[in-house]
C-alpha cells in the first residue's frame, strides 16, 4: 500500500507528522479507502480508527473516522469526528453528512438547523442534491411530506443532466410520492430515476422491473441515508 495513492491535500496534512508516523497513518487511510471501495465498511472503519488513535489531531484522519462511522450507522461517533474535522479545516463541506447523522439520531429539527448554515451558492450540483435530499428527509421525518416534495422540485435541481445526482433526486422523489399515497406518480418518477441512472448508483431499474404490473410500490427507501 502506497501513501501516494492518497489525495495530495491529504498527504499535505500528513506532512505535519513525523515521517514514520505519517507513513503509518497513510497506510491505514489507503487501506480504509480500498475497503470502502469493496463495501467492507467494518474493516475500513477499523483502519480509520487506528489512524485516529495515531493522529487524531489531523483533519483528514478525523474526516476518515467520521465518514466510516457514518457509513457504519454509528451517528454519534460520526458527528463527533466530523465536528472535529470541521473545526480543524474551517469548512462547511461536512454539514450535509452531519445533518444526516442528526436525522439518524432522531433529531430532524437539528438537521434542518445545521443545513441553514450551508451557503448554497458555493456548492456544486452534486452537493446541492445532497443538501436537498437531507432537507427533504428531515421534513419527511417531521411528517411534512408536501414540504419535502417541494424541496426536491426546486427548478435548478430538476435541470440536472442524467447521472447519479439526478437519479438519486428522482428516486427520493418517488419515495416521497409513495408516502403521500400517490402510487401512479411514484411509479413514473421511479422510471425517470431508472432512465437517469446511467452509472447504476441506485436500484431504480431493478425495483421497476420487479413490480411486474403491480399497482403498489413498497415504501422502503430512506431519504438521504446510505442504502448499503
Amino acid at each position: 500500500m502506497q501513501a501516494d495513492e492518497l489525495d495530495p491535500a491529504v498527504l499535505n496534512e500528513l506532512r505535519t507528522l513525523p515521517e514514520d508516523l505519517a507513513n503509518r497513518v497513510a497506510r491505514h487511510l489507503v487501506t480504509a479507502d480500498r475497503r470502502l471501495a469493496q463495501d467492507d465498511v467494518e474493516t475500513a472503519r477499523a483502519h480509520a480508527l487506528e489512524a485516529k488513535r495515531l493522529a487524531g489531531r489531523v483533519a483528514c484522519v478525523r474526516e476518515a473516522a467520521g465518514v466510516t462511522a457514518y457509513l457504519a450507522g454509528d451517528y454519534e461517533d460520526a458527528l463527533g469526528d466530523l465536528r472535529a474535522a470541521r473545526r480543524m479545516r474551517g469548512s462547511d463541506e461536512y454539514l450535509p453528512m452531519m445533518a444526516d447523522c442528526e436525522r439518524g439520531l432522531g433529531r430532524p429539527d437539528r438537521a434542518l438547523d445545521l443545513l441553514r448554515q450551508v451557503d448554497q451558492k458555493s456548492l456544486d450540483a452534486a452537493s446541492r442534491v445532497e443538501v436537498a435530499l437531507v432537507v427533504a428527509g428531515a421534513r419527511s421525518d417531521l411528517g411534512q411530506v408536501d414540504a419535502a416534495l417541494l424541496v426536491l422540485r426546486a427548478p435548478e435541481l430538476r435541470r440536472l443532466p442524467a447521472g447519479t445526482p439526478r437519479a438519486r433526486l428522482e428516486y427520493a422523489y418517488a419515495d416521497l410520492l409513495v408516502r403521500a399515497d400517490r402510487p401512479d406518480e411514484a411509479r413514473e418518477w421511479l422510471a425517470r430515476a431508472a432512465a437517469s441512472d446511467v452509472d447504476g448508483a441506485t436500484d431504480a431499474a431493478e425495483r421497476l422491473s420487479g413490480l411486474d404490473g403491480s399497482e403498489e410500490l413498497d415504501d422502503d427507501i430512506v431519504l438521504g441515508q446510505e442504502e448499503d
